[in-house]
């Protein structure tokens, strides 16, 4: 089977018959655009939850779509074992042992099994190992580990930092709350945000902070909570609230925690950044797996709610779209949406269910356990998948809040029908109810491309996670390495010639060695993409005996060191080199440093030419590619609405004009089957009339008659049915027809995918300023 590579659809697996429970040969193809109204997957274990998860992710990646995929259970890993040429070498590592001893085979012959079992149930599926490459190609995978150096480390609490500026108070408010519940929870303290007197103090410290755009430090927080900023919390003064005494019980508590040693890997690792999770640096999908199966519930519930909110916090800053632009991905939601209380992780997870899929974010929650659910939140999910479930209980809950969603989308529930049809589920069998489709549809998983090999072990999550190489946001991160000053130190401060200064770097005693500082201003201009800027700098370099700007280091000019002019005690001092130091060489340092910058310093600004997209002067290449990635979508999804409904006009049209020959082919068999009956009741009458003499002549001509019309009855049937055939010959014709519209609109897409050009913006050689450039003294 090869139709189910469609534009901008999902392939989950197959049509089971409802009556028969087979499966048919027609695929299931989710709308890409319907998961930005939000997924359930219910099912219990061995259910075939995971895999059909795990395939919707696949199918994702291959359109594009980022994802954050939430795993407390540790298997989404396997997301990450995807092996192309499907050779027994490429599973053997991944194998578990005590599976192999079960199977009677040692490690290696089990490989093999295992490798033939997955070339053979992808292609039972229409799949192989080029569209495994396709799905290695389209984004890049990465895992992480909050609070664990197993994997990719993910620094989590460096700082509370504010939303950014543009931030309304909604926003404001959300932030705070899910900040200081979150940290609150992995103290185990309770987070109830109108009782606590703890959640009200580090609410009031965070919104006196971030009110004024100042993040808060860890440092900070415990002194604040000792000393507050401000003496009053609503009406009353901060110690009638929370006395001194009290506070600093809970500041050393809050310290405590913070010294542990177990808490430093909250402080390691990349930037818990939205944007760097679904994006990398170049602009390249990312499917970010961030594993917490190691984690205490505590600090789950701590991670996700910050992870959450930063979602709320980016969400919000994006523009609006119906295409689909990101997924968020929750393996196992247990514990953090359930119907009565209200942990930390709640409201942002409400937030986004009422609130993302204006701007494209789709959210997908799966569990085994309806119980744990709040089936009125769950009421915004458009689409639920419905596998085989434990209990009655579970399947009354599970209609319970599927009726509350059909509802919401304006829609009845057949509630019968639909029990029928969760009944007796197979394993890998789900019921797929979309509110964007007329009714539930029953339908068979198809076999995930990823190996399913279970949870991951620590040292398996460390094989599968690389360090991630060093990303450089600006050439002023890149700093050469410095050549050795001449290797003599002096007592005493060389003279210099007159007009020029020196400085100092430090203010101890030690050995000194020369360098040469100086504050340079650069300006960029690029009217295409509103560009026109100055940027000011600090330049260091050693002062050795080439140029000197071969080794520099270039930092924005808030970041410079601070300067001393006194001469620090017990101070010793390498020998200048020949010639380094004089009003000539420094204007040579000067026009030298000038063509540096101009030649090292160009700022990269991006570029769409097929969609007519420039970047904005601050845009980074990541940022825009998303931006481009998404307008891409949203104009492949609008030509391909008005190309199904051009091609579903006609189809429908041509559907009715069948319909209405069939049954006018039911009309015409029926008045034959009439005329039929009525010439056998004739030709019995005009029988009976000849034997016992009663007007036999005008029956018998009354039954040749009818003979005759018998004759046209049956012309007209042939005729009808002839028309019917003719009908549906032009039916499938147009249908191919409009399969090959719809091919080359894919292939024609496909060569159209935007390409991001670098457009590269010097510095303008008139405007390129060098002010006081001094010697500098440092202590080596």
């Amino acid at each position: 089977m090869t139709g189910f590579e469609k534009l901008g659809a999902f392939y989950l697996g197959r049509l089971v018959d409802a009556e028969s429970g087979e499966v048919t040969d027609v695929p299931l193809l989710y709308d890409a655009k319907d998961l930005t109204t939000h997924a359930v997957c219910v099912g219990m274990t061995g259910s075939g939850k995971t895999g059909l998860c795990i395939s919707l992710l696949e199918e994702a990646a291959i359109d594009g779509i980022p994802a954050l995929c939430i795993d407390p259970k540790g298997d989404l890993g396997n997301l990450r074992l995807t092996f192309p040429d499907l050779a027994p070498k490429d599973f053997e590592p991944w194998i578990d042992p005590a599976e192999a001893e079960r199977a009677g085979e040692r490690p290696e012959a089990y490989a093999q099994t295992v490798a033939n079992r997955w070339r053979d149930g992808l292609a039972a599926w229409g799949q192989d190992g080029a569209r495994i490459a396709k799905l290695q190609d389209a984004v890049d995978i990465a895992i992480y580990t909050p609070g664990s150096s197993a994997g990719r480390p993910l620094r989590v609490l460096d700082a509370l930092t504010p939303p950014p500026g543009d931030a309304d108070g909604d926003e404001l408010r959300d932030a705070i709350l899910s900040a200081v519940s979150g940290l609150l929870a992995l103290m185990d303290i309770d987070a109830d945000p109108i009782g606590s007197q703890e959640h009200i103090l580090l609410s009031n410290i965070l919104s006196h902070a971030w009110g004024r755009g100042q993040a808060v430090s860890l440092a900070d927080l415990v002194r604040f909570i000792g000393a507050p900023p401000f003496e009053r919390i609503g009406v009353m003064d901060v110690e009638t609230f929370y006395p001194a005494a009290e506070r600093q019980k809970f500041a050393m508590r809050v310290n405590g925690v913070i010294a542990s040693p177990g808490f430093s890997t909250w402080l390691e690792g990349e930037p818990l950044d939205i944007q760097r999770l679904l994006w990398t640096g170049d602009g390249k999908p990312r499917v970010s797996i961030l594993s917490i199966a190691h984690l205490s519930d505590a600090e789950r519930m701590f991670f996700v709610s910050m992870l959450l909110s930063r979602v709320v916090s980016w969400v919000r800053r994006q523009s609006g779209t119906s295409s689909l632009r990101a997924l968020v991905y929750m393996d196992e939601v247990f514990g953090f949406l359930p119907p009565v209380a209200a942990p930390p992780s709640k409201a942002p997870l409400l937030t986004l269910l009422k609130q993302a899929r204006a701007y494209g974010l789709g959210v997908v929650l799966a569990t085994q356990n309806p119980v744990d659910l709040d089936y009125k939140a769950l009421s915004n999910c458009g689409t639920w998948f419905l596998g085989r479930l434990q209990t009655e209980g579970d399947v009354d809950r599970v209609l319970d809040g599927l009726s509350g969603a059909s509802e919401a989308a304006g829609h009845s529930l057949a509630r019968g029908d639909l029990r029928k049809r969760l009944a007796g589920l197979k394993s890998r069998v789900f019921v797929v109810n979309n509110a964007h489709e007329t009714g539930p549809t029953l339908f068979h998983t198809r076999w995930a491309m990823s190996y399913l090999r279970g949870p991951l072990t620590r040292r398996q999550l460390a094989e599968l996670s690389p360090a991630p190489k060093a990303q450089v946001d600006s050439p002023s991160a890149a700093v050469a390495s410095a050549p050795s000053p001449s290797a003599d130190a002096g007592h005493s401060l060389p003279a210099l010639p007159a007009g020029i200064t020196q400085v100092f770097l430090d203010d101890g005693p030690g050995r000194y060695v020369p360098e040469l500082i100086a504050k340079v201003s650069l300006h960029y201009t690029r009217v295409t993409h509103g560009l026109d800027s100055w940027s000011e700098h600090v330049v260091l370099a050693p002062l050795g005996d080439d140029d000197p700007w071969d080794g520099h280091e270039l930092v924005a000019a808030a970041d410079g060191p601070e300067l001393f002019e006194d001469e620090p005690r017990d101070a010793t001092y390498v020998s200048l080199p020949a010639g380094a130091v004089g009003k000539r060489r420094f204007r040579s340092y000067a026009a030298s440093l000038k063509r540096h910058l101009y030649k090292e310093y160009p700022k990269s600004l991006w570029a769409c030419r097929s969609l007519k997209l420039r970047s904005e002067p601050e845009e980074s290449k990541s940022e825009f590619a998303a931006r481009a990635q998404l307008a891409y979508r949203e104009k492949r999804d609008d030509k391909l609405d008005v190309l199904r409904a051009r091609l579903d006009k006609k189809l429908r049209r041509m559907d009715d004009r069948v319909r209405r020959g069939h049954a006018r082919v039911e009309r015409e068999k029926s008045q034959y089957d009439n005329q039929k009956l009525q010439t056998g009741i004739s030709v019995g009458a005009t029988v009976l009339g000849a034997i016992f003499g009663s007007r036999g002549l005008g029956r018998a001509t009354t039954t040749a008659r009818g003979a005759s019309r018998i004759s046209r009855e049956r012309q007209d049937v042939q005729r009808a049915e002839r028309e019917v055939r003719a009908l549906e010959e032009e039916q499938r014709a147009l249908e191919e027809e409009f399969e090959a519209e719809l091919r080359d609109f894919r292939e024609d897409t496909a060569r159209h995918e935007p390409e991001i050009e670098e457009v590269i913006v010097r510095p303008k050689k008139a405007d390129i300023r060098v002010s006081e450039l001094q010697l500098a003294w440092r202590l080596g």
